[in-house]
């Protein structure tokens, strides 16, 4: 154990991560997360973002530089038996970007119960939050289907099910929005900001900015380089068109109106009706 501030969930110092082969992934690392914080993770692709989510899971390690999670040094030998492996699983979540390599059991039940039965949780007690887990996501329906047979949607939301039942107080989500039909985007940014609050943490990437604007309260920008070129609250960045244009963020392309063809930035629209 480092003798460390335990004020934050995660703190990385100096975290680099390298591919086998030595192909840089992240570069130079550094920051602190706090309880309350619902971070995004933006930037283009291969810029770390997942890498970085596995890392803040404990399924990839630095290959230099610390990273804490609730005050402990994360490595491949704490994480690999004992309490201290059994309270990190049972803390933090990760729901990958693609569901069919998370889903694995015969049916949804099977797949919501067993994150809980594998960390020695109490079957009534197991039962009690899958449940829950299902309710949550309006996908009791589901509960004796294949996940191989469901929707691009319906696996989603099974793959956040089966993360839920553990009640993590750490949720990390890779692309949540990918693959949702606009009502079920929409439902899912309701239930994050409900499940929010002071104790929990959420770390999500993200390339649609709209989903930034309506959670996050702070967003890192990963660069092409594989380090964060900014760090801070989203409005401090997400009416900056140049910054967005120059980080990949939003795109040029090129229209055409009647006979004339032109080029400029394509922005989001960031107007809401509350």
């Amino acid at each position: 154990m480092s003798s460390v501030d335990n004020t934050f969930i995660y703190s990385a110092k100096n975290l680099d991560y390298d591919y086998p082969g030595g192909i840089a992934a992240l570069k130079e690392i550094c920051f602190d997360i706090g309880a309350g914080e619902l971070v995004a993770l933006v930037g283009a692709n291969g810029s770390g973002k997942s890498t970085l989510l596995k890392l803040l899971d404990g399924l990839l390690f630095p290959t230099s530089g610390e990273l804490l999670a609730f005050g402990m040094k994360l490595s491949e030998k704490i994480l690999e038996t004992g309490s201290r492996a059994v309270d990190f699983r049972r803390r933090v979540g990760l729901v990958f970007q693609d569901p069919d390599v998370q889903l694995f059991s015969p049916t949804v039940w099977e797949e919501v119960t067993f994150g809980p039965l594998q960390l020695g949780i109490c079957r009534e007690e197991v039962i009690s939050r899958a449940n829950e887990a299902l309710e949550l996501l309006n996908i009791v329906n589901l509960r004796e289907r294949p996940p191989y047979l469901l929707s691009g949607g319906e696996k989603k939301k099974v793959s956040l099910a089966s993360v839920l039942s553990l009640r993590p107080q750490v949720l990390l989500l890779d692309e949540p929005t990918t693959g949702l039909d606009p009502w079920s985007q929409g439902n899912l940014i309701d239930f994050l900001l409900q499940w929010a609050d002071k104790d929990k943490v959420l770390v999500f990437s993200t390339q649609d900015l709209d989903v930034v604007e309506e959670v996050a309260t702070r967003i890192i920008v990963m660069g092409a380089g594989h380090g964060i070129v900014a760090d801070g609250k989203p409005e401090e960045f997400l009416s900056d068109s140049d910054f967005l244009l120059r980080n990949n963020l939003v795109h040029e392309h090129s229209h055409r109106h009647k006979d004339l063809v032109h080029r400029h930035p394509h922005l989001h629209e960031r107007s809401h009706e509350h």
